[in-house]
Order: structure tokens, then sequence, then C-alpha cells
């Protein structure tokens, strides 16, 4: 993991934080937490990439991601498998991409967004601590 990323707020980027508490509600402190099947956002730093050769300056969090991952195809998973992220935290994936918002700035700067396609959404299994640098696991 290259990232965690928390927002207060709905509607905006998130900022970069080292740690975070995963409750069964999902990221402590972030506005998309609670008692749904989104409460956990992924998105690839392969993905993000792929915006930046178009131009695009954008960081970690921008597209309002919580974590952003690296070596991992997302877009490959299916619903209902599980990623196992430090010693304790178990996720399991609940929908695959999203439909991105009129007012989607990324879209309109470029014509696309990546989060549609290629981000997911999870619900929290098991809590605990993750920190920027644990391994992800695709459980079977």
């Amino acid at each position: 993991m290259v990232s965690i990323n928390i927002s207060d707020k709905k509607g905006q980027k998130k900022k970069p934080v080292e740690r975070a508490r995963i409750t069964m509600e999902g990221i402590k402190g972030d506005a998309h937490a609670g008692r749904w099947h989104r409460q956990i956002s992924l998105l690839a730093e392969e993905s993000i990439e792929k915006m930046r050769k178009k131009g695009l300056q954008i960081g970690y969090g921008d597209f309002a991601e919580n974590i952003t991952t690296k070596g991992i195809n997302l877009a490959e998973l299916k619903v209902g498998q599980r990623l196992k992220i430090g010693n304790e935290v178990i996720i399991e994936v609940t929908q695959i991409g999203k439909k991105c918002h009129d007012d989607c700035e990324i879209k309109r700067l470029t014509g696309e967004c990546v989060m549609p396609k290629e981000g997911i959404f999870a619900r929290v299994i098991a809590g605990g601590t993750i920190r920027v640098g644990d391994n992800i696991t695709v459980m079977k």
C-alpha cells in the first residue's frame, strides 16, 4: 500500500495520512465511513499514473480513494473477494467502479476518469490499524 487517504467531508479530495484505524464502519475519521457497502475505496497507483501521462498533476487521494495500492489489478477482482491489509485488517470487495458524478474535475479536464472502471469499494470484515507500506494480499 502506497498511501492511506481520508477526508472529513464527502465530495472532496482526501489527504494522505501515515496510518489509520479501521473499524467495522470503515476508516475512522473519513466521511465515507458508515454502515453501508462502500466503506473503503481503493485505486491502484498504476491507474493514477495513466492519468499523469495525460498531463494531469495529481497525487494520492485526488480521486477520493482511501487506499492507493501498487501491484494489484483491482479491476480484475470480483465482488466477494477479500483482501488482507497488514496483519489484522480484512476487507471484502462489494463494488467494482462507480458512476463518475457530472462535475468531476478530472473528467472535465481529460474527458475520462479512471475511478469508474478501475476503482473498487469494500466493506470491513475485520478491523485494526493499517500503515503506509503494509502489504495487501488477495485472499482466495
